[in-house]
């Protein structure tokens, strides 16, 4: 059984849609490499592990710079829980525990 990319509620997909196409685009190639290749085989350019079980996966276009905050689920769920526009060198704070929050909603 393959990886599959999803995404936590409709909140997080009106977060992917309200990114520009170009991200959006970026997001859809990269879920696609996660799922025909596994995300042990992605590399660290697509995804970069941030604190605790939370991961990013990186999305750059003509528009700038954006972020999918995920973890990985049982059933090997990569489970996107917050999507952002990053404005600064770091990913802020308040975004990382943004989504640490939703993960423990899906827990729940």
């Amino acid at each position: 059984m393959g990886w599959t990319v999803v995404t936590l509620n409709r909140l997080v997909d009106e977060e992917l849609a309200a990114l520009p196409a170009d991200m959006r685009a970026r997001f859809v190639r990269i879920a696609g490499l996660i799922e025909a290749l596994g995300l042990e085989r992605i590399g660290g350019s697509h995804v970069k592990h941030l604190n605790g079980a939370l991961w990013e996966i990186r999305m750059t276009g003509r528009s700038g710079i954006s972020r999918a905050l995920y973890v990985k689920a049982k059933g090997k769920r990569v489970v996107v829980l917050r999507v952002f526009v990053k404005k600064s060198r770091k990913t802020p704070t308040r975004e990382i525990n943004l989504a640490l929050q939703r993960a423990k909603e899906m827990n729940q």
